[in-house]
Formats: C-alpha cells, structure tokens, sequence
C-alpha cells in the first residue's frame, strides 16, 4: 500500500481513491487532515494508522452496506504540519475540493476546536478522538462527535484513588498549558479537589510547547506539596520529568500526568526516570472491549503492532472506534445523506474496541480513566471504580532510588 505525497503537504488517498460515493465505484471517503510532520507528528501517526487499519478491516470483511449493495471505504489524509492554522483550510478542501463523504478528527483539542468549525459550517459530521476539552462541545454544535471522556474529568480517577490510600494526601500542586484541552482540565480538576478536600498550593499555567519548567519547577519545591498533577502535551511531560530529576523536585507522595505514561515512548526516552510515574488511560487492550471486525481490543492491539512495529494506546484506539462509528450510522441511516447520518450518530449505542458508543447531548461519550503507574518499565492498571493492582506508593525522592 503506497503513501502518495503531494508538494502540497503529504496527501493519502488509502484503500480507494475515488473523491466521493458513486454507484460506479462504490466507495466512500473519509477524510482528515493530521499532524504527520511538525512537533505532534509523534501522536498524529497513532490516528493515521488506526485510521488505515480500521479502513483495511472493515473493507476485508465487506465494507459499508447500503442501499443493498457493499461500499469500500477510502482514506484522504492530508498533514497539516502540527500547523492548527493549516488544518482548518485543509478541512475545507477536503469538503470543497476533494468533495470527501464524511470527517475524521485530529488529534489535540485545540486543532479539534478549530476544525470542528468547518464541520459545523459545511453541515458534515465529524467523529473525532482526538480532542477531549469541553470547550468542543460547549458551543451547541450539532455536527462534532468525540469518543474521548471530557477533560473536565481526566484526574476524577486519580482524585477518587487518592482517597483510598494511606496516607492520605491534603496538599496539590496544579499545573497545566495554555490550551484547549488543559484548560478545560485543570477547570475540571480544581473543582474535584475541592470536592475531595484537598488544597491547591501551586497553580501554574504554562505556554503549551514549553520546554523550561525550571521557574515552575522551583516553585513546586518550594511549597513541598504532597502531590503533583500536570496536564500538557506528550513532549511537556517529557521535559518535565526529566527537570524534575535534574532539579530534585520530588511530591511527598506522587506525581501524576494526563498523557504521555501510557506510551512506550515515554518509557523508551526516560528509561529508568519513567518508573513511579502515575497517568491514565481511557483505554487498555483488554479481550473484554468486543467489536465486529476485530473481535476485541486485544486482537486489534496484535493486528496493530503487527502491522506498524508498535503497540498502540488509547489515541488510537479511539480513533480506530471513530471509523467504526460511521460504518454503523451509516447503515443505520441507510443513507450517505449529512444530516441523516449526523442524526444516526447521536443515536448510536454500540460495542466497540474502544468502548461503548453511545454519545451524550453535546456529542461526546462518557467513560472513566483508569489509572496507571509504570512499574519495572511496564504500565500496571491501579485503579476504575476500584482497585486493581497495588500502587507503588509514597513515591521515593529521586534521590533515594537506585
């Protein structure tokens, strides 16, 4: 299977290349624009390759049924160069110029943000599981659909698991970007701790893409709080992790982050700094999550590593369950008609390897997180609705682990 690049910035036309549906080629076309290239390229590859798997599985097993007949789907993929601005007028020519059927998402609320405006402008459902921050569904849009959890509840796990553990913390430090996503999580997260009784010492907010968290840093230490929560991109944990180390910034108890831990890359950069570290995760490749094309989480997480050499996480899972979400609203519409298949995804309630999809009022799905923490290199599910395995817990200073 090739990968076409235009000098216009790396076009995919997978799996089919017709523009649009026809009764000649029978195909329809989903269409995305990703960070291939850029700063989020390392992320943007998870949902162009569950994009293409999910598109190659559904296709060996049929397609799309419709009308009585068996459609192919097909794949437009263009890279917006982790440029959010480009990826807007990238939107607007795959809906204008290459005339695609429906939207995928990208990954980043902030790109989503943007993005689903076109969606909402052109009348075109976009299903997305890259964006989760409140700030998408807020705004009364009838056309976006999101199969990530809202970012209001991202540390709501964490919060809840904090409770159950001796000792018990009393004291945070909050810290997070400047955009969509954790914005809307950190308005999220004061309102649980204050909730859970907790008190905020820290209140950081820091320019998203950042790379020194030494002013940051200092002032964490400073304060000597129990427990660390920070929100940013997958390169911001990155960096802070290892500032942390250099600067001997050390939580009486823990440190926790919304992304970044439950990737092997993580652990790959870090090595031996990624252990102790808690996160979460929406999604786990369990045997329990069952769909009709790959059987379960499991056999898709196999399939997928197979295929592409790594192991995927909850980005593409969600994004793998986006494309199966217009295979079952458009046969439940029975038509590729916009609004028909909009009004078919609101309605849906169905199993997939990501999780049930079934989206709320403003479109987006409801799910807790399970927390995890790295553990001999490897990512342990602590804790759902309960607890699963034993936490490795107070945290050490960094300067007492061997």
């Amino acid at each position: 299977m090739k990968r076409m690049l235009a000098a216009t910035g790396a076009v995919l036309l997978l799996l089919g290349l017709a523009p649009a549906a026809s009764a000649q080629t029978k195909t329809i076309t989903l269409g995305a624009a990703l960070q291939l290239t850029g700063a989020l390229a390392n992320t943007g590859r998870y949902y162009r390759d569950a994009y293409e798997l999910a598109v190659e599985r559904i296709n060996a097993q049929g397609g799309v049924k419709l009308g009585g007949e068996s459609y192919k789907l097909a794949l437009d993929i263009l890279d917006n160069q982790s440029d959010a601005n480009l990826g807007v007028r990238q939107y607007v020519e795959l809906l204008t110029r290459d005339k695609v059927n429906f939207l995928l998402g990208p990954y980043s609320s902030s790109d989503a943000l943007d993005d689903s405006s076109v969606a909402e402008k052109y009348e075109v459902p976009m299903v997305q599981g890259g964006g989760a921050s409140g700030q998408i569904f807020a705004r009364g849009y009838k056309f976006i659909f999101g199969t990530l959890p809202p970012a209001e509840d991202y540390f709501g796990s964490t919060i809840e698991m904090l409770g159950k553990l001796e000792p018990k913390p009393q004291t945070v430090a909050l810290v997070s970007a400047d955009d969509a996503f954790d914005v809307s999580m950190a308005k999220g997260t004061r309102k649980l701790l204050e909730k859970a009784g907790m008190t905020i010492v820290v209140d950081q907010q820091y320019a998203a893409r950042s790379s020194d968290f030494s002013s940051i840093l200092s002032l964490v230490k400073s304060k000597q709080p129990d427990i660390v929560l920070w929100g940013g991109l997958e390169p911001d944990v990155l960096n802070a992790i290892r500032q942390m180390k250099s600067l001997d910034v050390s939580p009486r108890m823990l440190y926790s982050f919304t992304v970044g831990v439950p990737t092997a890359d993580l652990r790959k950069a870090l090595g031996k700094d990624a252990e102790y570290a808690f996160g979460m995760t929406s999604w786990l490749p369990s045997p329990s999550f069952k769909d009709e094309w790959f059987g379960d989480a499991e056999q898709f997480a196999a399939l997928y590593k197979q295929k592409y050499g790594y192991d995927p996480d909850y980005h593409g899972a969600s994004a793998a369950a986006d494309v199966e979400t217009f295979v079952k609203a458009i046969e439940a519409a029975n038509s590729l008609d916009p609004k028909k298949v909009r009004d078919a995804i609101a309605g849906l309630d169905f199993p997939s390897l990501f999780a049930r999809i079934h989206f709320d009022e403003r479109g987006q799905i409801i799910l807790p997180q399970t927390v995890i923490q790295i553990q001999d290199g490897n990512v342990v599910p602590i804790y759902s609705d309960k607890l699963l395995s034993k936490a490795r817990y107070p945290v050490p200073a960094w300067n007492k682990r061997s």
